[in-house]
């Protein structure tokens, strides 16, 4: 009999409710604690799941011999501070997007995770959805012809929010299919925006990532539509592909139009564009609820001693955007290079392939492909790329200060409360 996971989830605000409900489904996993400093929303969720324990003091939670894995749904600027306190304390740790508020806390996130042998774990939801899936089994096969660029458009009427802009909260999401899709991380991003509501914090922008072969992809993000969308279009040289994630039948539809350069023509009189129109056609897709297959690829990550699809390294590659975005709106959108411009088809991924990042050549990573398939454990407790180099890492930044509250990175007492979505 398989050994259940012990679990325990901090952020009840609006999505850590979520992550308990499917965290409950999977039956090899037992969410045994929850925690956050909002009483009235810890009894909430104990009327819904009598048998969980409540709990109000995360370190105490991540000090529990008894939890296995945490699972973190705060706001982001919570998230490195809990995550480095979960991993010394030796759990298991899976983060919401975006992973961080910078490459530096990725980077020592990561470190903590392969010298300790832990799985890290970024919520980059949408890769688990069977749409996603099957937009790169189209462009894997090639069915849509050679990959031209992509557009991208996440737009609603809120939530504001004032530690973050609107590229940190609604961004990740595009950006992770982008990169997962195109199989290789964009050499130079410009990034502009407007702050109509708060200053300072940008509720509208627009973000281009350079790929190389010519390739792009164009992302709008705002809090300052009237109507809620979620639409990206994939333009190849013969297809293209139109997902609206907010379909409920038709998330995918793929259009048989494309325009074609003359082969040859002696004079500007003889050119002429050939438009060509085909037929539109929706493939079928299952409809899983992508957080629960999320949610079962961790459990399963964590018992097999696999590095998951949305990796530590995957959520360092979407920060690393995010911060060349900041960088560019500082310059009102000047291009920010984040690799030498790529020659010869240069390719580097975070995801599963035949390509890595810079950061994953250095380091000798491999990721498991979805599912979990590769990268088992080495017998020794640690994940099979991961060898131990010492240390035991420390870190107390939610030692309880005087008041008998978590402290948070600067002694205050920590709000772990989840932000909007």
């Amino acid at each position: 009999m398989k050994k259940r996971i012990n679990v325990g989830v901090v952020g009840l605000g609006y999505w850590g409710p979520n992550l308990v409900r499917n965290l409950r489904s999977i039956p090899d996993c037992r969410v045994k604690t929850v925690c956050d400093l909002n009483e009235e929303r810890l009894r909430h969720i104990r009327s819904l799941y009598p048998e969980v324990e409540g709990e109000t003091d995360f370190q105490r939670m991540v000090n529990n011999p008894e939890i296995d894995a945490v699972v973190i749904a705060t706001s982001v600027r919570f998230h490195y501070p809990m995550a480095k306190a979960s991993l010394t304390a030796g759990k298991h740790t899976l983060i919401e997007k975006p992973m961080a508020t910078s490459t530096a806390e990725c980077e020592e996130l990561i470190e903590i995770a392969q010298r300790k042998g832990l799985v890290l774990m970024v919520g980059h939801t949408f890769l688990y959805s069977a749409a996603v899936r099957k937009i790169k089994e189209i462009v894997d096969n090639r069915d849509i012809g050679d990959l031209r660029y992509i557009s991208a458009r996440r737009l609603n009427l809120g939530l504001f929010q004032k530690d973050i802009n609107v590229a940190w909260d609604l961004a990740p999401h595009d950006i992770s299919i982008i990169l997962y899709v195109m199989q290789e991380l964009p050499f130079s991003v410009n990034c502009r925006g407007g702050a109509h509501i708060t200053r300072g914090v940008e509720d509208v922008t627009s973000m281009s990532l350079h790929f190389s072969k010519e390739r792009s992809a164009i992302i709008h993000s705002s809090w300052h539509d009237p109507r809620k969308i979620r639409e990206m279009t994939i333009v190849g040289s013969r297809r293209m592909i139109v997902y609206d994630d907010i379909s409920a039948q038709e998330k995918i539809k793929i259009y048989d139009v494309r325009v074609e350069r003359p082969p040859h023509y002696d004079s500007f009189a003889e050119f002429h564009y050939a438009y060509h129109y085909g037929d539109t056609y929706s493939p079928h897709i299952k409809q899983d609820e992508p957080l629960k297959t999320e949610c079962g690829h961790y459990i399963e990550c964590i018992r097999d001693g696999a590095v998951p699809l949305t990796s530590g390294t995957a959520g360092l590659e979407v920060v690393r955007i995010l911060e060349a975005s900041s960088e560019s709106l500082k310059l009102n959108g000047g291009p920010i290079d984040l690799w030498p411009q790529p020659n010869n088809g240069y390719s580097a991924s975070p995801f599963p392939g035949q390509s890595m990042s810079p950061l994953m050549a250095r380091s000798g990573q491999t990721v498991a492909p979805f599912p979990v398939a590769a990268s088992r454990g080495n017998g020794n407790g640690t994940h099979a790329p991961f060898a131990k180099n010492g240390g035991n890492g420390t870190s107390a930044p939610f030692a309880k200060n005087g008041n008998g509250k978590a402290a948070g990175r600067n002694g205050h007492a920590a709000k772990v409360t989840a932000a909007g979505r």
